[in-house]
């Protein structure tokens, strides 16, 4: 290698999916709302790198995993700015930008300890008031989630 030269080497996947432009803090966030701590087949987790559009970003690569949109909108809460790269055959067959719906159904849960959601087997429902600060509204009881006191269904 030549001197002063830096180049990592990463293997390519065949099948699975590349989570990019991850904001740093979220990276962790990201792996453990998809349960990928558990996950059999090959992870690839790359955490500070540099980015244009972020300054320092993280990356997950996941062998022969694609996420359903349930999946998506978790990303899209806690690294809005992430876009899916969906790889067949080593072919980059999709990219996916992720989006904050504008509601949210069985993937979050509500704050309050008294909402039907958290003492019945009721569906979870929110609707998005802010999507710049990420605040969300209960459809049941109307109390607001924020970006700092979300919590996933498990």
């Amino acid at each position: 290698m030549e001197k002063g030269k830096k180049e990592l080497v990463v293997s390519a996947i065949d099948n699975g999916t590349v989570i990019d432009h991850i904001p740093t803090h979220a990276v962790y966030r990201v792996i453990h709302i998809l349960g990928l701590e558990g996950y059999e087949d090959e992870v690839l987790i790359g955490y500070n790198l540099d980015s244009k559009k972020l300054g320092k970003k993280g990356i997950i690569k996941i062998k022969n995993k694609f996420f359903e949109k349930d999946e998506i909108n978790k990303i899209a809460l806690v690294a809005p700015m992430a876009s899916l790269i969906v790889i067949k055959n080593y072919e980059v067959v999709e990219k996916i930008r992720t989006e904050i719906p504008n509601k949210i159904e069985g993937i979050v849960k509500c704050v309050n300890p008294k909402c039907i959601t958290n003492s019945e087997v009721i569906r979870t429902k929110f609707d998005v008031v802010d999507k710049e600060n990420l605040e969300l509204r209960c459809h049941y009881c109307e109390k607001f989630t924020s970006k700092d006191t979300i919590s996933f269904v498990e």
